[in-house]
């Protein structure tokens, strides 16, 4: 291959619109490494599988990624919400057989609409309250119960012929700080990792996945390069301790922790230099422009003696084993989805409610991995209760809440409430002022906020939230439907 053509088959970039732009079609023609898709390129399924068809007829071979983890984070239903919960859900249920299958029917429908490899499952772990980005998207707190969730999720999905991608290595769980604002340190020491957060790495390798996705991450110990940059993290550590013989994925390297130190241009290089193998653009920047830009960089580094360029063949080789086309496996049901969001519901208290309720729905600003997805109980609830009202929120009107309740049954829902002071302030007011109140939590279980029920949902999908509101509902009409 030629230098220009090695480059370009190791990128992945984002681009605009739900049809292929023509700087898209001409350099995958080239030998573009592949594409990734994200919400805004996704309408249905249909299309994507058109565009992914499209894409495919300048070269079958193709790599088409997408960041569908289910749950909170999904681009294929980012217009209603996932119609399998997340990680966390899945986690609580501990069903590994569940976790599978949910996996394997994701992974058809992935494979129908095109999709070669799915940047799920989540491998972090949620180990604080103060985790901003990563919370309901990983299996849990333990390591070695996550790990078994990671191993039958890249299980279930390679079934269906796309290749998994664990990430973020060597886990985000601990930071306190979003890689895509700025670049996190890890409070861990290497014994630690391998304690705790390497644990589900490990499983996931040990389960024959194909990709693996670095993380943004600073690991003292190993230096001052995050993750993605850093020797020791991917070829000493992923490849020669944990084994790992597949692709290495860089997270989006546009996201502050590289583009704000490195630079996404000499990001890319110091990647590959440390055994990245697909470096991933377009989360925020998707143009042309970019693309060239960085092709441009990584030639002027071969042609210096910077980047040899049998570390880019091997890159390419890599990068190459997860593209298409993928055959169609299975069918998708989407019963599967509703019935472990409804196993992973956990109530405390009593649901029984005396009249329609006020649904107060405590709005905050989704992360970035998530995007703007529909969210909320108050709609679901409506269709099932007549005469339940809804009042949308920022947590910050105790007052104007029971002005709108009337003395009727209160139902505030919230997502990461201890992340939040507005929303935590306002379930605690309500709570000692006694109304008959019922607090229903998306995100992750935070501390009892003194309500007379609760309901933790573990996820904010829209099955999650579907099951919350069949549960409210059967309780309303003094039926147990648990």
């Amino acid at each position: 291959m030629e230098l220009r053509q090695l480059v370009d088959s190791v990128l992945l970039p984002g681009f605009l619109g739900t049809t292929p732009p023509d700087w898209v079609l001409r350099r995958v023609a080239e030998g573009l490494g592949g594409v990734v898709l994200f919400a805004r390129n996704v309408t249905d399924d249909e299309q994507v599988a058109a565009l992914t068809a499209r894409l495919r007829a300048e070269r079958p071979e193709v790599v088409v990624g997408i960041d569908e983890e289910g749950g909170d984070v999904t681009r294929l239903d980012a217009a209603t919400g996932s119609l399998v919960p997340g990680s966390l859900a899945l986690g609580v249920v501990d069903d590994v057989g569940l976790t599978s299958a949910v996996a394997s029917a994701l992974g058809g429908r992935l494979a129908a609409c095109g999709v070669t490899v799915d940047l799920a499952p989540s491998a972090d772990l949620t180990l604080t309250p103060e985790d901003p980005i990563i919370g309901v998207r990983a299996f849990g707190s333990d390591p070695h119960r996550a790990a078994a969730h990671v191993a039958a999720y890249v299980s279930g999905m390679q079934s269906a012929g796309i290749a998994a991608c664990a990430k973020h290595f060597p886990g985000h769980g601990a930071s306190t700080v979003d890689s895509h604002h700025t670049l996190p340190v890890l409070p861990r020491t290497e014994q630690e990792l391998w304690e705790t957060e390497l644990v589900p790495f490990r499983a996931a390798v040990d389960a024959g996945v194909r990709s693996v996705m670095s993380g943004h991450l600073v690991v003292p110990e190993w230096g001052p390069e995050p993750a993605t940059t850093n020797r020791r993290a991917l070829t000493e550590v992923l490849r020669g301790e944990l084994g790992f013989t597949g692709a290495v994925i860089t997270d989006a390297l546009e996201m502050g922790a590289v583009a704000g130190t490195a630079g996404i241009s000499d990001g890319a290089v110091q990647a590959l230099l440390a055994g990245a193998d697909v470096l991933c653009v377009g989360g925020e920047l998707a143009d042309a422009e970019i693309v060239d830009r960085l092709a441009e960089a990584l030639v002027a580094a071969v042609r210096a003696g910077r980047l040899p360029e049998e570390r880019l063949a091997e890159a390419a080789e890599r990068a190459r084993a997860l593209g298409g086309p993928v055959t169609p496996y299975g069918t998708w049901d989407p019963a599967l989805g509703m019935l472990a969001a409804r196993r992973a519901l956990r109530v405390t208290g009593s649901l029984d409610l005396t009249a329609p309720p006020l649904v107060v729905d405590v709005e905050v600003a989704p992360t970035i991995a998530a995007g703007p997805v529909p969210w909320g109980l108050g709609p679901h609830l409506s269709e099932l209760v007549p005469g339940t009202e809804v009042l949308r929120t920022t947590g910050r009107g105790t007052a104007e809440v029971l002005a709108a309740a009337r003395g009727r049954p209160v139902v505030v829902v919230t997502r990461d409430a201890q992340r939040h002071p507005e929303a935590r302030d306002l379930v605690t007011d309500l709570a000692k002022i006694g109304l008959d109140l019922v607090h229903v939590e998306t995100g992750v279980p935070g501390p009892d906020l003194g309500s007379a029920a609760r309901i933790d949902t573990h996820g904010g999908s829209y099955v999650c939230l579907r099951a919350a509101a069949e549960l409210l509902a059967a309780h309303a009409a003094g039926e147990d439907s648990r």
